[in-house]
C-alpha cells in the first residue's frame, strides 16, 4: 500500500491542490507514495511561518543548535537501513549507493555538530585607541531549499544540517519523484527536537514553487535561496534573487571531463570511467560526461571500458549491480531525446542502445516495464557536437582525443560548464598543470569525476554554478551573513581616517658612506 504523503508547515500539514503519484522506476505500475502537492498561496505562507520561527530558533546557543545536529546524525545513522531501501525503492538508486548517500548525512552531521562552538569572529585591532573592533556571524534569516531527487537525502542534507547550525529556518522543497524519501528525512530531522517551523516541508510542481518564491521574496520572508538542478532553471532562479539583491546557492548540471594522459594506468582509467559515468545510471551532476582520450592510448583505453562496461550489470537495484533504472518517466524520455544526437559520424561501440527489453536486451537481462536503458559509449565525438557540448543527464558517454595537454584542458573547458573534473595521470606536473588549467571547481587525480566528502567545497562554475560552494567550513558563507561592530570607550568622538595618530618618518634619512680601506 503506497504512502499518504502531504506537505508539512510549522508542524501541521498543509492542504493540497493536486496530487501526484511517486512510482518505483524499477517497476513503474507500483506507487510509492501519493504526494499532495501545494499551491503558491502556501508556499509562501510557510515562509512566513518559518521567519515566525526563526526568530526564537536564532536565540538558541549555537552550540546548543550543534547538539541537536548531532541528534539528527544518530537518528540518520540508526535508521540507515531503512531510509537507503526508501532511496531504492522510489529512485531506484541501487542499495550500496543508497547507504553511501545516507551515511553522506550521517558525515555531515558529525562534521558540523562541532561547528555550533566555531562559528568564530574576530577581534580587530583599531586604528584609534581606547576602541575594539569585532566581527560576528548573524543567521540570515529563511532559506528557501529547492533540491533535485537524484541524490534526495545527501545534497538536501548539505543545505539543511548548516543552515539549521547557523540558526536559520528553512523551507525545503524536494523533487516530487523523490517524496517518499525526502519525508522520511524530515520526519528524522524534527525527531530530533527541531521546534515547529524551524524545518518545513513542501511539495509542489515546478511552477505553484518558483510563483511562491516569487512572492516570498517579495513579501520579505525569504532571505537565501539554495537550489540544486539543471542549469536552465538556475538561471531563472539566479534572475529572481537578483531582482531582489539576494545571491542564490546554485548547484547544476555538469558536462564532466576525464582526461587520460599516455601514462596513465588504463585499467585504472577505465574503473574510474564505468564508475562515474554509469553509477546511478549517469544521473549525477558529476557524471562523466566526455572522455578526452591521448590518441596514442585511446585504443587501449576503450578496448578496457568497453569490456568493463559488457561485464557489469545493470539490474534490479536492490542487487549487486553498477545501475538501476532511470529515475523517473520524465527523465527516461529526456535520454531518448539525448540517444537522437548521436550523428553518422559517431560510433557506437558499447553495442545495442535505448530501453532493455526482450526485443532488445542486454545480457539475459529482461528490462520488463523498468525503466532500464542500455549504457552507451560513443567514439568519435567532436568539439561543437550536442554529445560533447551539453549535458546528458543518463547513461551515455562520449569520447574524444587529444595530442597536448594544452589542448586537452581547452576540451576540457570548451562546453563551459565547470562542476567536476579529473586526470589521470603518473606525472606530477600533469596533474598540476591540469588543475590551474581547468575552470572546474572540482579536480580528481586518478579518481573518478564523481565523488564528494562533507569536510570539502563542493561547487562549481559557469553553467555549473555562481561560485557558490556547499559543505565544509565554506557553506557557512551561505547561511551568515558578517556583522562587524566597533565599540569605543574614549568618551569622545574618533572619527575614522580622520583623527588617526601620525608618526612622521624622516624618509630623507641616507646612512654615511663609509669607505672600506
Amino acid at each position: 500500500m503506497s504512502r499518504q504523503i502531504m506537505s508539512v508547515v510549522g508542524g501541521k500539514e498543509a492542504a493540497s491542490t493536486a496530487t501526484y503519484d511517486s512510482t518505483n522506476p524499477a517497476r513503474p505500475a507500483e506507487v510509492v507514495a501519493r504526494v499532495g502537492l501545494a499551491d503558491a498561496a502556501t508556499f509562501a505562507a510557510a515562509c512566513r511561518a518559518a521567519a515566525e520561527a526563526q526568530r526564537e530558533w536564532a536565540k538558541v546557543p549555537a552550540p546548543v543548535r550543534g547538539r541537536v545536529i548531532a541528534s539528527i546524525g544518530r537518528l540518520v545513522e540508526a535508521n540507515a537501513e531503512a531510509l537507503a531501501r526508501l532511496v531504492t525503492e522510489e529512485i531506484g538508486k541501487p542499495y550500496a549507493e543508497a547507504l553511501g548517500e545516507v551515511r553522506e548525512i550521517v558525515d555531515t552531521c558529525d562534521f558540523f555538530l562541532g561547528e555550533g562552538r566555531r562559528l568564530y569572529g574576530q577581534t580587530v585591532p583599531s586604528e584609534m585607541p581606547d576602541k575594539n573592533l569585532f566581527t560576528f556571524r548573524n543567521p540570515v534569516g529563511v532559506a528557501a531549499v529547492i533540491t533535485a531527487g537524484n541524490f534526495p537525502v545527501a545534497v538536501p542534507s548539505w543545505y539543511l544540517v548548516p543552515a539549521l547550525l547557523c540558526g536559520n529556518a528553512v523551507v525545503w522543497k524536494p523533487a516530487e519523484y523523490a517524496a517518499a524519501s525526502a519525508h522520511a528525512m524530515f520526519e528524522l530531522f524534527t525527531a530530533a527536537g527541531l521546534p515547529d517551523g524551524v524545518l518545513n516541508v513542501l511539495f509542489a510542481d515546478g511552477a505553484e514553487t518558483f510563483a511562491g518564491l516569487e512572492r516570498a521574496l517579495g513579501e520579505g520572508t525569504v532571505h537565501k535561496v539554495g537550489f540544486t538542478g539543471s542549469s536552465e532553471v538556475g538561471r531563472r532562479v539566479g534572475e529572481l534573487t537578483g531582482r531582489h539583491l539576494q545571491s542564490a546557492c546554485l548547484e547544476l548540471g555538469g558536462k564532466n571531463p576525464m582526461v587520460i594522459m599516455p601514462d596513465a594506468d588504463l585499467d585504472l582509467a577505465a574503473e574510474g570511467a564505468l564508475f562515474s559515468g554509469f553509477g546511478t545510471a549517469g544521473q549525477r551532476c558529476t557524471s562523466l560526461g566526455t572522455a578526452i582520450v591521448h590518441e596514442s592510448v585511446h585504443d587501449a583505453f576503450v578496448e578496457r571500458l568497453v569490456r568493463a562496461l559488457s561485464a557489469a550489470t545493470v539490474g534490479d537495484p536492490a542487487g549487486d549491480v553498477l545501475a538501476g533504472p532511470l529515475l523517473d518517466r520524465k527523465f527516461a524520455d529526456r535520454y531518448e531525446e539525448y540517444l537522437t544526437w548521436i550523428q553518422p559520424h559517431h560510433t557506437v561501440v558499447s553495442g545495442p542502445v535505448g530501453r532493455i527489453t526482450k526485443d532488445n536486451p542486454r545480457g539475459g537481462f529482461d528490462g520488463g516495464e523498468g525503466l532500464y536503458y542500455h549504457p552507451v559509449v560513443v567514439d568519435g565525438v567532436r568539439p561543437g557536437d550536442r554529445l560533447f557540448m551539453e549535458e546528458t543527464f543518463g547513461p551515455i558517454v562520449g569520447v574524444t582525443t587529444f595530442r597536448t595537454l594544452d589542448e586537452a584542458v581547452e576540451l576540457a573547458n570548451l562546453p563551459g560548464y565547470g562542476l567536476s573534473s579529473s586526470i589521470y595521470t603518473s606525472d606530477a606536473r600533469n596533474a598540476f598543470r591540469f588543475r590551474e588549467g581547468v575552470s572546474a571547481g572540482m579536480v580528481s587525480v586518478n579518481n573518478s569525476t564523481s565523488g564528494a566528502e562533507a569536510h570539502l567545497p563542493f561547487g562549481g562554475n559557469g553553467k555549473s554554478g555562481n561560485g557558490s560552494r556547499q559543505s565544509g567550513m565554506w557553506v557557512l558563507d551561505q547561511f551568515t551573513r558578517w556583522q562587524a561592530m566597533n565599540w569605543d570607550h574614549s568618551g569622545r568622538l574618533q572619527k575614522a581616517q580622520m583623527d588617526v595618530a601620525e608618526i612622521v618618518p624622516d624618509l630623507d634619512f641616507r646612512l654615511a658612506e663609509t669607505r672600506l680601506p
